[in-house]
Parts: structure tokens; C-alpha cells; sequence
């Protein structure tokens, strides 16, 4: 599972998506999302603008990423 640090308190799904470089562009975010592609803490999740905080997981296309926050 791949780290991912943010130094805010949340990100937003799609966000997060375009950040790990998933995805390159909002739109592509926002259909792998919508279509059940991503899972949030080993749940489906099709809400785009989900806060993800540090300490959750997200897995999309096979691959793994965990959440830490950057002071």
C-alpha cells in the first residue's frame, strides 16, 4: 500500500484520485467513482466529494494507498 501525506485535514475523493495520479483529469475521477471502481476504508464509495482524512485507505485499480498527515 502506497503513503500518501496531505498537510490539510481532509481531501476530497476526486482530489485524492488526481493526486496518486490514478486518474489525470476530474472528469476521469469522478466516472471511475461513479462506475464502483473505488473503495474507501475497504468499502464502496461513489460520493466524489468524500472527505478522506488521515488514517483512511483507499483502493482503486488494483492499487493500494493510505491516507497520513504531513505536519
Amino acid at each position: 500500500m502506497e503513503e500518501i501525506r496531505i498537510t490539510t485535514e481532509y481531501i476530497k475523493l476526486d482530489a485524492l484520485l488526481k493526486l496518486c495520479g490514478v486518474v489525470i483529469t476530474g472528469g476521469q475521477a469522478k466516472a471511475a467513482i461513479q462506475d464502483g471502481h473505488v473503495q474507501v476504508n475497504g468499502e464502496l464509495c461513489t460520493m466524489r466529494g468524500r472527505k478522506i482524512r488521515a488514517g483512511d485507505s483507499v483502493q482503486v485499480a488494483g492499487r493500494g494507498f493510505k491516507v497520513e498527515k504531513c505536519l
